[in-house]
């Protein structure tokens, strides 16, 4: 199976994740990393960095233990590519897995995963809970102080953002854009 089509991926996620939080989040990273492909010229992958972004925690609702181990195998259970499968191993580099991210799609992935958490704990600290009144300056704050969303690591962030050689405000700054620019496509229910 090369092909990886989104409505199998979907039914692949929603059998080992139940839970909205991690619905939403997998449907984010997917928006997230198919903005990300068009920017960074490759559009013609836009639809399996998507993929990738949407199957990247398969595993951790119900193995959270084997985070991107656990995966690893139930997408080879599944045919699913190699590539795919070693993409999304790579978001837990150093964490859980020594597969390091190589390609800019995977480094994308991995830079971007926590800082999705990150910037979506800080819509919900809006007034408006609307991720379009969110502000750069916003973002930065809330990175700077370590015991919000202390679960988001703030050194794979900035790990991330090195491997993709970019200054980190960039980083914010486009992950930011891309969940404003894409807010219709992960804030919904499929």
């Amino acid at each position: 199976m090369d092909e990886v089509k989104r409505e199998d991926a979907w039914a692949l996620l929603t059998e080992y994740n139940k839970e909205p939080f991690h619905l939403r989040h997998a449907r984010t990273v997917e928006a997230v990393m198919k903005w990300f492909a068009k920017q960074r010229g490759y559009g013609d992958e836009a639809q399996f960095w998507g993929i990738v972004g949407l199957l990247h925690d398969l595993d951790f609702e119900q193995f959270p233990e084997e985070h991107c181990i656990k995966s690893q195998e139930i997408m080879r259970e599944h045919g699913l590519p190699e590539r795919l499968v070693h993409a999304t191993a790579s978001h837990g580099y150093g964490l859980t897995v020594d597969i390091q991210p190589e390609h800019e799609m995977e480094k994308v992935l991995y830079a971007t995963d926590e800082l999705t958490g990150l910037i979506g704990a800080t819509v919900l600290m809006l007034p408006s809970r609307d991720i379009a009144d969110l502000q750069l300056k916003t973002v930065k704050k809330k990175f700077k102080d370590k015991r919000f969303a202390a679960g988001c690591s703030r050194d794979v962030i900035r790990n991330g953002a090195e491997m993709l050689g970019m200054p980190l405000e960039d980083l914010l700054s486009q992950t930011l854009q891309a969940m404003q620019d894409t807010a219709e496509e992960y804030d919904t229910d499929d």
